[in-house]
């Protein structure tokens, strides 16, 4: 893998890790919330073993990724496009985890994208026909709650709560993370895998909370796209024992997206999804650029 450093348009700098021989052809990954472009350390090799061309970025204000204060989610393709743009990639595949969902789904409004596959994805805030925090841990409860209350009372909450995830250690993330995992993600995070997902929430806040903290704003407001419109194919996958995005919010974006297909997978949590399904998901990705 490779590490690179990309100064855009507007002078942002952004943080980005690619594998693979660049090619017309790719795979964009969107990291969750909060997270970074090292979320896909395993992905990313695993891409280009399968012969294609991978890209990871830390969304704007994570990591080394400056920060674009007020962006949306429909805003954050731009970073996309020119991601695309830098690499040469003219067709290219979109998958986005949690927080990243929304994203991987705005870049369907790319000319270069051919598909999107969202693992646990959060919806859309605000559907009559849908309780957003329901089956929710009580940690996003207090969050979304402050989100809700506006960007002064968030950033309060980010001040007094952002050092633990800043900080944390394999050996803590468990405990940690509380409320908002069960079973089955328990059972995945052995301790090769705690230290991993450790190491990318203490690099994700290593110069600030503000991508942590924009991206909450992004999510109580309208994402900038309808997603009814999407014409490209949507892939949704989906935990039954997701307690960070329950399975109620797969099910709605699958009823809302025309062209979605639901892959519900019984026993999965949050994490373990992305473990155990990966090969398939990976599969599936490199098979829309065929």
């Amino acid at each position: 893998m490779d590490k690179h450093t990309l100064t855009l348009a507007d002078g942002r700098v952004m943080e980005v890790m690619t594998a693979g021989t660049p090619s017309s052809n790719g795979i964009l990954f969107h990291h969750g919330t909060p997270g970074s472009c090292n979320t896909w350390a395993e992905w990313l090799p695993a891409v280009a073993e399968l012969g294609g061309f991978a890209i990871s970025f830390s969304r704007a204000g994570y990591g080394n990724s400056s920060r674009h204060k007020g962006r949306t989610v429909i805003g954050n393709s731009q970073d996309s496009k020119a991601l695309l743009d830098h690499f040469g990639v003219k067709r290219s595949v979109s998958i986005g985890w949690s927080g990243g969902g929304p994203h991987c789904l705005a870049d369907t409004t790319l000319s270069e994208n051919v598909a999107a596959i969202s693992i646990a994805g959060v919806a859309e805030y605000g559907s009559d026909d849908l309780d957003f925090l329901e089956g929710m841990g009580e940690e996003n409860h207090i969050e979304f709650g402050a989100a809700l209350a506006g960007e002064e009372v968030l950033e309060a909450w980010m001040k007094e709560n952002s050092g633990g995830t800043a900080n944390v250690t394999g050996e803590q993330l468990i405990e940690a993370l509380g409320g908002l995992i069960g079973n089955a993600d328990k059972r995945s995070l052995t301790p090769a895998v705690a230290e991993e997902t450790a190491s990318v929430f203490r690099h994700a806040l290593s110069v600030s909370y503000y991508g942590w903290m924009d991206d909450d704003v992004e999510f109580v407001q309208p994402w900038g796209f309808d997603i009814r419109t999407i014409t490209k194919p949507v892939e949704l996958w989906q935990g039954d024992e997701d307690l960070m995005v329950p399975h109620a919010h797969g099910k709605w974006l699958a009823s809302k997206i025309p062209t979605a297909k639901f892959h519900f997978e019984p026993g999965e949590g949050h994490i373990s999804l992305g473990i155990n399904k990966r090969s398939a998901i990976l599969k599936n990705a490199l098979g829309y650029l065929a």
